[in-house]
């Protein structure tokens, strides 16, 4: 199925800069380029070898160098720095728009003359040295960009409490799925799931940001149901061998399936979705899950009670027994589920699309490509503006 077109309304030239993606950073960035590639623009795409590989960026007409920005900080970045400075310098550019802290860092310190902005993604929830480490990043960052948008509220209201000159909120739609290729059926039975078994799913990148080991240990407690549902988690990433030991350990019915391209199918053939995020802002999976009109228990973190209203059931972060009451309820009410799944697919429609979320970065880039000779933002600064455009 081929994608939609995306048409930006700017014919400017932008380097969009990410660090390491396997997920949802990667897909933002791509569907970024392709709807500026397509409104007449021309892209720059920044980021490791890696995730043109994964994300194929060329493939929708943007330009690729690579520059190795690692997931975590290290010795590297200074090479980075230089290689994104020579980039940017040997390039004609009207905007620079980095995504995730970590390539707003280097985006800051190779000191582009074009404008930067710097969209904040995530949160940071390390404690200790790292997250100290992390804390000043941000602080480098949030001061270091004409503009820091953020994914959701609360990052919107962090940034400019770090002393951002310019925050605003930018919502990250999820990238359309393509329809499903095979049928409910077909999904069900690669994983042995018989037709009065319930199908339970996740997505998300294996991280201990995403707490699957509290699905793991609430699904150890439904081998006694009967039927047991059967539990599925498509992603990759650094968890993934704790959490294949502790799903080992509990005998819980779960399967960690890796990487997986056929999201749309795997929704296809679910009863019921699952979120155990300590912290999300707009996650792609819950916009996927409720477009598809599958009924969702998420968190209640960071931007997705905003995102989801009461087309969800909403519990705490780190609760086995919340996650375990919520979706027996709703395994035990098929009528429950049924009027969520619709609720959420309603919900789903009001939310901005890929080509609102393009032509609002192009009002942006507009704006501050013809303002190259403002200030840039201080530590000395004045008050942040913050709020809507």
């Amino acid at each position: 199925m081929s994608e939609p077109a995306l048409s930006a309304g700017w014919s400017g030239t932008v380097a969009l800069v990410l660090a390491s993606s396997t997920g949802g950073v990667g897909q933002h960035v791509r569907s970024v380029a392709r709807g500026f590639v397509a409104g007449g623009a021309t892209v720059l795409v920044c980021g490791p070898a890696a995730t043109q590989e994964q994300f194929d960026f060329t493939g929708v007409g943007a330009r690729f160098e690579p520059v190795e920005i690692p997931a975590s900080p290290t010795p590297a970045d200074a090479r980075a720095v230089l290689t994104l400075r020579r980039v940017l310098t040997t390039s004609r550019v009207d905007v620079v728009h980095a995504h995730g802290l970590r390539a707003g860092l280097v985006a800051v310190l190779a000191r582009p003359t074009a404008p930067l902005i710097v969209t904040w993604h995530n949160a940071v929830l390390a404690g200790g040295l790292r997250g100290g480490v992390s804390r000043l990043v941000e602080r480098v960052v949030a001061r270091g960009a004409r503009v820091a948008l953020g994914a959701s509220e609360d990052l919107v209201r962090r940034a400019a409490a770090l002393g951002a000159a310019d925050a605003r909120l930018a919502p990250v739609a999820a990238p359309m799925l393509p329809a499903p290729s095979r049928r409910a059926a077909a999904v069900r039975a690669e994983f042995g799931v018989r037709p009065d078994q319930p199908l339970i799913l996740s997505v998300g990148r294996l991280h201990p940001q995403k707490r699957y080991d509290v699905l793991i240990d609430a699904a150890a407690r439904w081998r006694t149901r009967t039927p047991p549902p059967v539990v599925v988690i498509a992603g990759s990433g650094p968890a993934y061998l704790p959490l294949a030991a502790r799903t080992s350990a509990a005998r819980a019915p779960v399967t960690l399936l890796g990487h997986r391209t056929d999201v749309a199918d795997l929704l296809a053939g679910a009863d019921l979705a699952v979120v155990t995020s300590d912290w999300e802002a707009r996650q792609l999976f819950a916009q996927e899950a409720l477009r598809a009109g599958v009924p969702l228990v998420a968190t209640a973190v960071g931007g997705l009670p905003d995102l989801v209203g009461d087309a969800a059931t909403l519990i705490p972060a780190g609760d086995v027994d919340a996650v375990d009451a919520a979706v027996r309820a709703l395994l035990d009410d098929p009528a429950a589920r049924a009027e969520l799944g619709r609720r959420g697919a309603q919900r789903a429609a009001t939310w901005p699309t890929e080509t609102d979320t393009v032509a609002v970065l192009a009002a942006l880039y507009a704006e501050l490509a013809a303002d190259r000779a403002g200030p840039a933002a201080t530590p000395g600064s004045d008050a942040p503006r913050t709020g809507h455009r």
